[in-house]
């Protein structure tokens, strides 16, 4: 029992290695996890102590937990077995493309990422490409249940609706977002699962998966956690507020309890100065498909571009960018007033109100006016005020530069001109009259709405 044993040096190394890491896993990991725990434990306290809506639990949960309770769940079992039975696939089969499913839909939250990284990129993104401001906030907002669970519903103009919102809303809650497939590129797909955003397959047809996504939406709601849905279901190619698709909203709807907590959605209207896939987008709309055909190498030339303008102090920005926060709509409220009403009613009452609060910016509200074809810069001054007549009888949100007229018209004209949609003497040149379509539709969408 006491005699020497001869081994290899080798197998003496790894021997060791086999007793540090076991050593480290029972004694040392844990306790390192437990100082660390504490810790974020006291962080997310504070944190929370600031925020409107704290973070929910559910937001906060491990990962693969999640994963496990949602693949576990009776109605995704039953899903399961649905598929199982009209496929003729195995159990076992239908349930791992289940759970597959449900491994790319959870997202991984992290509060660290989400407030310490995500929040000032999104504010120095937002500061760096425009002029940030906020068209109007409903006195209503402050008065939402503690306990009701938030979903901003917002128009879809850019990508840039993502970085605007996450900066905007931060000191109310952390955003769960729901976006497509466009995100799930790595490795921006491990950015924005680890800020709560959870991946949609929009237009699938598989029943399986769309009953996955369907509970976890459903789990998601009715545990609190605030969410940020884009109605439309894609970016708007021609410039106005689209019709709603009822995907995530029936979800919602078909799983709401009235006993229960109650679902308030905000409306959100966003305007641009300048889109940046503006062309992207146009030539989608002409092409009648949705298949966006940006060029990677395109792009990064043109970030590089403004990136070393901005460092000469030649880049100005975009223009202005502007959000308005409508009236909440209550789930409990609507449904107590219209109980027999389809999902589709409340689909279509949400993007008008969504379409009320869109601000009016200089470069739509002028794109408006070219259409009218005007003479010269009088005549151009002319149209103007009257659409801004027109936008104030309706109770349009307006957000123009407070010097007057003639500041409106600098800053409507100069960008048009600069990228050569008109020329200088307001004429549209040749091959830019979708894009000016596409700025003047809100402005004449919102004309359109009844006050």
């Amino acid at each position: 029992m006491t005699e020497p044993v001869a081994v290899p040096f080798w197998l003496l190394l790894l021997i060791l290695a086999f007793a540090a890491i076991t050593f480290a896993s029972h004694f040392l990991f844990p306790s390192v996890r437990w100082f660390f725990r504490k810790r974020a434990e006291k962080a997310l306290a504070r944190l929370n102590k600031r925020l409107d809506r704290p973070i929910e639990f559910f937001k906060l949960a491990r990962r693969q937990d999640m994963i496990v309770r949602l693949s576990y769940d009776p109605r995704v079992l039953e899903a399961v077995a649905d598929h199982a039975s009209e496929t003729g696939v195995p159990g076992s089969v239908a349930f791992e493309q289940a759970r597959r499913y449900a491994r790319e839909i959870v997202p991984g939250f992290s509060a660290t990422l989400y407030f310490g990284v995500a929040i000032r990129l999104a504010r120095w993104l937002s500061r760096l490409a425009y002029r940030v401001r906020i068209g109007k906030v409903d006195a209503a907002l402050a008065h939402i249940d503690p306990k009701a669970t938030v979903i901003f519903v917002m128009n879809h103009r850019s990508n840039m609706d993502y970085v605007l919102i996450t900066w905007l809303v931060a000191n109310r809650s952390a955003i769960s977002y729901a976006v497509g497939e466009w995100a799930r590129i790595w490795p921006l797909s491990a950015l924005i699962r680890s800020m709560g955003a959870y991946f949609i397959r929009r237009g699938s047809r598989n029943t399986l998966y769309r009953r996955v996504l369907a509970r976890y939406v459903q789990m998601a709601t009715a545990q609190g956690t605030t969410q940020a849905i884009f109605p439309e279901g894609g970016l708007s190619l021609d410039g106005r507020v689209g019709a709603a698709k009822m995907g995530l909203l029936s979800y919602i709807v078909s799983a709401y309890e009235p006993g229960g907590r109650d679902v308030v959605f905000v409306p959100v209207g966003l305007a641009y100065d300048r889109v940046l896939e503006d062309r992207i987008l146009t030539e989608a709309a002409n092409a009648g498909t949705r298949r966006f055909r940006g060029k990677p190498l395109a792009i990064i030339v043109f970030l590089l571009r403004n990136l070393w303008r901005k460092f000469r102090g030649r880049f100005k920005g975009f223009g202005t960018t502007a959000a308005g926060f409508g009236p909440p709509v209550s789930l409990r409220a609507f449904l107590a007033e219209s109980p027999d009403a389809p999902t589709e009613d409340l689909g279509a009452y949400l993007m008008a109100e969504i379409t009320k609060v869109v601000p009016v910016l200089p470069v739509p509200l002028v794109a408006a006016a070219l259409l009218k074809k005007p003479a010269d810069r009088a005549a151009l001054a002319s149209a103007v005020s009257a659409l801004q007549a027109r936008l104030s009888a309706q109770g349009a949100v307006q957000k123009l530069p407070p010097q007057g007229l003639e500041a409106v018209l600098d800053e409507g004209l100069t960008p048009l001109i600069n990228r050569n949609l008109i020329n200088t003497n307001l004429q549209i040149t040749p091959g830019s009259a979708a894009l000016i379509d596409f700025y003047a539709a809100p402005v004449l969408q919102r004309l359109e709405v009844a006050p």
